[in-house]
């Protein structure tokens, strides 16, 4: 067996390496680079799935960040047990091969009770006075203790939210390292998600993301330099690339004109009752999975979500087929975003009766991912202070929200979900070895074979 790292570099994609990432240029000049086709929908469950399973969404059901869970009635976003993924992973597979093989997975999704040997992911806590504090889920369970200890606690708030910065990249890659060098794992799979933040709020242009793509330029060299010493097999690859957007479409809304969506007033504000509606749409950036509970509406949703604008394609059952996406965990009907669009999770039509999570962070009551969450909301003149004002009241014992995202996805300047257009927009793979990547393109499900022959061959 041969010691191998993969470094997740989510958003890398060809036409980003150059003046600002003199490392990772010269890593791909030194050795080989592959496009990867995509995963529909791009976005990092379903795609990290497809890799580690060597399967489609149709085979491993991880048909998005988030679904319905029909039996409950509930959308749920970022659920983290691997037994959601209904198809061995690679770890599984190695172990087959030579019991002696080990595996540390650094942040890469669905880590939660997996059979790997070292497992570190984000794991708040939330305590029962309404305070939401950092830290990590670990595997053996001590390790959390030991790597805080040693690296300090794990900086959610820059995981994810309006303060994201290569702080949390960083601290992913540092305990990459600290678990390498106690334990000498086989396969070590480093998530780094830094670039996926600055690319949403500011699109996919190099000069705008300058000091962005040289601070992860410099993390990876540090990865780079390390993992070369210990003699290991280096793969860098990404998930997707980055599409410049500048029009939020609101699939619920137009599904709520047309009467199609039922809602629970709860002192005063609205909250959507999956259950209850007709349809609704589950917005997962560039795709919507669009459930029907009532069978006889399913021709009229169809035409509303082809008729409005922003849609390119709505997905029946022989569409999902074409995409792999023929899962009973998808939605009746898949809606496309055109190439500038993007879906929002809005589903009220007065602000003033927006649930009381729209303005917070709140990744797991949202029915739907909300890309407004990288923001601070322009219309708060002093920021800062109300956030400090916020977290006090909160020190002092009072229930209170911290109320600082803006209401409105028009911020947003970059998304994706959707095929690449072209390779130099696509997710890539780098690998130090030019003899085990002899081909210059590979489908997603190729992947989990390519990091098995960086393993066990030569």
């Amino acid at each position: 067996m041969h010691k191998t790292v993969v470094i997740d570099a989510v958003g890398l994609t060809p036409n980003l390496l150059g003046q600002y990432t003199p490392r990772l240029t010269a890593f791909a000049k030194s050795g080989a680079m592959a496009s990867i086709g995509s995963v529909v929908p791009a976005v990092t469950t379903a795609v990290q799935s497809t890799y580690l399973t060597g399967t489609w969404p149709n085979g491993h059901g991880i048909v998005g960040n988030g679904w319905y869970f029909r039996t409950e009635c509930e959308v749920k976003f970022w659920r983290q047990s691997n037994r959601l993924v209904q198809r061995p992973k690679i770890w599984d597979i190695a172990r087959s091969v030579d019991p002696h093989f080990t595996c540390a997975n650094l942040f890469w999704w669905y880590n939660m009770y997996s059979s790997v040997d070292w497992a570190v992911t984000p794991r708040p806590m939330y305590p029962a006075d309404g305070r939401k504090l950092s830290d990590i889920w670990t595997h053996p369970a001590d390790l959390r203790h030991q790597l805080q200890s040693e690296l300090g606690q794990f900086p959610l708030f820059q995981f994810w939210g309006p303060a994201t910065s290569i702080r949390s990249t960083q601290w992913i890659a540092d305990s990459a390292l600290w678990i390498d060098r106690k334990f000498d794992p086989t396969l070590t799979l480093i998530y780094l998600p830094h670039l996926d933040y600055c690319l949403q709020r500011l699109g996919p242009q190099p000069s705008k993301i300058a000091n962005d793509l040289a601070e992860l330029d410099h993390v990876c060299g540090h990865l780079i330099d390390y993992y070369h010493s210990r003699g290991a097999r280096i793969i860098i690859l990404s998930e997707y690339g980055i599409v410049p957007v500048s029009r939020p479409v609101h699939l619920n809304r137009v599904l709520r004109h047309a009467g199609l969506i039922v809602v629970r007033d709860e002192l005063g504000h609205e909250l959507l009752d999956p259950g209850e509606s007709h349809a609704f749409a589950v917005a997962d950036h560039q795709i919507a999975h669009v459930y029907v509970n009532d069978p006889g509406k399913l021709a009229i949703v169809k035409s509303l979500l082809q008729a409005t604008p922003g849609v390119a394609r709505v997905l029946d059952s022989d569409g999902k087929k074409e995409f792999h996406l023929d899962h009973s965990r998808s939605g009746e009907l898949i809606a496309l975003a055109e190439p500038d669009a993007f879906f929002t999770y809005y589903y009220w039509l007065d602000d003033k009766r927006m649930p009381d999570f729209a303005r917070t962070v709140d990744i797991h009551r949202k029915p739907g991912y909300d890309p407004a969450e990288l923001f601070l909301d322009p219309a708060i003149s002093l920021p800062k202070l109300l956030i400090g004002w916020t977290l006090l009241k909160k020190a002092l014992g009072f229930r209170s929200l911290m109320q600082v995202v803006p209401p409105t996805a028009e911020l947003v300047r970059g998304s994706h979900g959707l095929p690449a257009e072209h390779a130099q927009q696509g997710p890539l793979l780098l690998s130090s070895d030019k003899a085990l990547l002899a081909r210059e393109s590979l489908a997603p499900p190729e992947i989990r074979d390519a990091i098995l022959r960086h393993i066990f061959e030569g």
